[in-house]
């Protein structure tokens, strides 16, 4: 039988490179008609970092990403408040990649196409329903007009199809749109000279007027990076605000004027703001833990199963390791129902536990506490935080999200090659 894979992302295509990989047949079922790297920069964190590089991943990644070397933390007025070194820098075995997300997407589509076989990798094939059979499940697809278009079987059907779901909808019909945080974040790309180390990634403010930065590509012959930023701002409740889509194009005038003073010296906000290449608005949402994932032989994945704020760097990261725990337990116990309740239960706990983390901002956390304290600036951060309350913060995020140095370093692979299976 065939797995059967409901959406082209970062996920649906991480998991189809992984059920190669063990041998596992499968086909992804894109609903657009052409797959476009669309999107700004990303940050793939050590322990995602090392699942594609186990995918035979880092050469493409390493032409196209940054290796993220430091993050830091800053007040409003440029201050730092903390910094800490990420990735190979950190004592990882494997490095932090910063990449356009679209980059990252086509390095996925490309070796999904070269491994699986283009026949495998469908586009304009949107699931309108599906019903269990007796051996698997039979996936009904339209087009975008909602024409049928066909039908195929599979042993399993995986729910990799984002924040809007139609399998979660149909799972879930009662639950409404997403949740939104009030804040809205206006992300964008713009070719500057580097900052601090070249290789760094900077938060300043505070969670309601927030500006993060770091480069997505290697300096160019003239010394020019392009350079990732978010620019975010937090509402009143009734704030009429548009519903997220990553290519809505943004107007700069509606948000600009909020970082007009943010020069600080070693980064020019404005600069990058008004230079950028393009920018999209994102309101920024989430939506509630589920207590379940699974029903039958479909199972949620990635931005359909926990969709969450993209702070601490982890929509995309936690995406690929739902497919690598997946492909795992397909691995131990066949193409079955065993198997999606067994991934589900030690992904779905974690990734609740997550979301949840990130609405009270996660490491973020000691811009709010400096912000509360200190709002008028500071000399020395550690008269508004001590050393303890910083490292608490930072190091309660790592064990959550699962990236703690040491233990990530001794962990064994989620994902075990079929020699080594046989062995």
């Amino acid at each position: 039988m065939t797995v059967l894979i409901a959406g082209g992302g970062i996920g649906g295509i991480a998991l189809a490179l992984s059920l190669h990989q063990i041998g596992v047949k499968c086909r992804i079922f894109e609903s657009v008609k052409e797959i476009k790297p669309l999107g700004v920069g990303i940050n793939v964190l050590p322990h995602a970092c090392r699942e594609l590089i186990e995918l035979g991943l880092q050469e493409a990644l390493e032409r196209a990403s940054v290796r993220t070397s430091e993050l830091a933390y800053f007040s409003k007025h440029g201050k730092q408040i903390w910094s800490e070194p990420r990735g190979l820098d950190a004592g990882y075995k494997w490095p932090q990649y910063s990449v356009h997300r679209g980059e990252l997407q086509l390095i996925l589509l490309n070796a999904a196409i070269e491994r699986l076989g283009k026949e495998n990798v469908l586009t304009g094939h949107h699931v309108s329903h599906w019903e269990e059979t007796a051996s698997g499940v039979r996936v009904h697809f339209s087009d975008k007009n909602g024409s049928a278009i066909v039908s195929e079987e599979g042993s399993l059907l995986i729910a990799c199809d984002g924040i809007h779901s139609t399998i979660r909808s149909r799972l879930l019909p009662n639950e409404g749109s997403p949740l939104w945080s009030r804040r809205i974040l206006w992300r964008g790309v713009t070719k500057a000279k580097p900052f601090l180390s070249g290789s760094s990634m900077i938060m300043a403010g505070y969670p309601q007027v927030k500006f993060v930065a770091y480069p997505i590509s290697r300096p160019d012959k003239r010394g020019t990076q392009m350079i990732n930023w978010i620019a975010e701002r937090e509402f009143a409740e009734d704030h009429e605000w548009r519903r997220e889509d990553y290519n809505r194009v943004a107007k700069l005038e509606e948000f600009a004027p909020w970082f007009k003073d943010w020069n600080f010296g070693w980064l020019d906000v404005p600069g990058l703001i008004r230079e950028a290449e393009y920018c999209f608005e994102y309101p920024l949402v989430d939506r509630d833990p589920l207590d379940r994932w699974t029903y039958g032989r479909v199972t949620l994945l990635g931005d359909a199963a926990h969709p969450m704020y993209p702070i601490g760097s982890n929509g995309s990261s936690q995406a690929i390791l739902d497919a690598r725990v997946l492909t795992r337990e397909i691995q131990s116990n066949g193409e079955t129902v065993a198997a999606l309740e067994a991934y589900e239960a030690e992904r779905r706990p974690a990734t609740s536990q997550l979301v949840l983390l990130n609405r009270g901002n996660g490491p973020e956390r000691v811009m709010q506490m400096v912000e509360e304290r200190a709002p008028d600036g500071f000399n020395v951060v550690t008269d508004v935080l001590t050393q303890e309350e910083l490292e608490e913060v930072a190091n309660n995020y790592k064990r959550v999200a699962g990236f703690q140095v040491e233990g990530l370093n001794a962990k064994p692979s989620i994902v075990q090659p079929r020699m080594a299976m046989a062995k």
